[in-house]
Protein backbone atom coordinates (compact mmCIF):
# COMPACT_ATOMS: atom_id res chain seq x y z
CA UNK A 1 0.00 0.00 0.00
CA UNK A 2 1.09 3.26 -1.11
CA UNK A 3 0.89 6.57 1.12
CA UNK A 4 -0.04 9.19 -1.11
CA UNK A 5 -0.44 12.98 -0.48
CA UNK A 6 -3.92 14.50 -1.02
CA UNK A 7 -4.69 17.01 -4.44
CA UNK A 8 -4.43 20.39 -3.10
CA UNK A 9 -7.87 22.38 -3.23
CA UNK A 10 -8.02 25.53 -5.54
CA UNK A 11 -8.94 28.05 -3.73
CA UNK A 12 -7.66 31.18 -5.71
CA UNK A 13 -10.34 33.60 -7.90
CA UNK A 14 -8.67 32.52 -11.01
CA UNK A 15 -8.69 28.70 -10.13
CA UNK A 16 -12.27 28.77 -8.97
CA UNK A 17 -13.17 31.28 -12.03
CA UNK A 18 -11.58 28.69 -14.67
CA UNK A 19 -13.70 25.88 -12.82
CA UNK A 20 -17.10 27.65 -13.16
CA UNK A 21 -16.02 28.62 -16.53
CA UNK A 22 -15.48 24.58 -17.84
CA UNK A 23 -18.83 23.64 -16.74
CA UNK A 24 -20.88 22.17 -19.81
CA UNK A 25 -23.34 24.80 -19.04
CA UNK A 26 -20.90 27.67 -18.43
CA UNK A 27 -21.99 30.20 -20.97
CA UNK A 28 -18.36 30.48 -21.87
CA UNK A 29 -18.38 26.80 -23.19
CA UNK A 30 -17.15 26.23 -26.77
CA UNK A 31 -19.35 25.28 -29.37
CA UNK A 32 -19.28 22.94 -31.60
CA UNK A 33 -17.28 22.73 -34.99
CA UNK A 34 -14.45 24.27 -36.29
CA UNK A 35 -14.01 27.83 -36.35
CA UNK A 36 -12.12 29.24 -39.58
CA UNK A 37 -11.34 32.91 -39.53
CA UNK A 38 -14.06 34.35 -38.16
CA UNK A 39 -16.51 32.08 -38.74
CA UNK A 40 -17.99 28.58 -37.74
CA UNK A 41 -18.25 25.70 -39.58
CA UNK A 42 -21.20 23.86 -39.10
CA UNK A 43 -22.74 20.58 -40.56
CA UNK A 44 -25.84 20.81 -42.66
CA UNK A 45 -27.92 17.97 -44.28
CA UNK A 46 -30.35 19.04 -46.70
CA UNK A 47 -32.40 17.13 -49.78
CA UNK A 48 -30.32 16.43 -52.97
CA UNK A 49 -33.05 17.91 -54.97
CA UNK A 50 -32.31 21.27 -53.18
CA UNK A 51 -29.02 21.43 -53.61
CA UNK A 52 -29.15 20.95 -56.79
CA UNK A 53 -31.27 24.00 -57.04
CA UNK A 54 -29.11 25.71 -54.78
CA UNK A 55 -26.20 24.89 -57.02
CA UNK A 56 -27.81 25.85 -60.06
CA UNK A 57 -28.50 29.43 -58.20
CA UNK A 58 -24.81 29.59 -57.07
CA UNK A 59 -23.83 28.99 -60.62
CA UNK A 60 -26.33 31.82 -62.38
CA UNK A 61 -25.11 34.27 -59.48
CA UNK A 62 -21.32 33.13 -59.91
CA UNK A 63 -21.59 32.68 -56.43
CA UNK A 64 -20.29 29.77 -54.46
CA UNK A 65 -22.32 27.38 -52.69
CA UNK A 66 -21.59 28.28 -49.59
CA UNK A 67 -22.03 32.15 -50.17
CA UNK A 68 -25.54 31.11 -51.25
CA UNK A 69 -26.38 29.54 -47.81
CA UNK A 70 -24.83 32.07 -46.23
CA UNK A 71 -26.55 35.25 -48.28
CA UNK A 72 -30.19 33.24 -47.44
CA UNK A 73 -29.65 32.21 -44.24
CA UNK A 74 -28.69 36.78 -43.77
CA UNK A 75 -31.69 37.36 -45.48
CA UNK A 76 -33.87 35.35 -43.28
CA UNK A 77 -32.15 36.20 -39.81
CA UNK A 78 -32.69 39.72 -41.00
CA UNK A 79 -35.53 40.40 -42.76
CA UNK A 80 -38.24 37.86 -41.51
CA UNK A 81 -39.92 34.95 -43.49
CA UNK A 82 -43.32 34.60 -44.41
CA UNK A 83 -44.46 31.02 -44.84
CA UNK A 84 -47.58 30.43 -46.69
CA UNK A 85 -50.31 28.30 -46.17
Amino acid sequence: MTITRPKQKVTSEKGAAAFISGAPDSSSAPTKGVKKGNKQQISLTITPALLAKVDELAAQLGQSRAAVINLAIYRMVEHGVTIEP
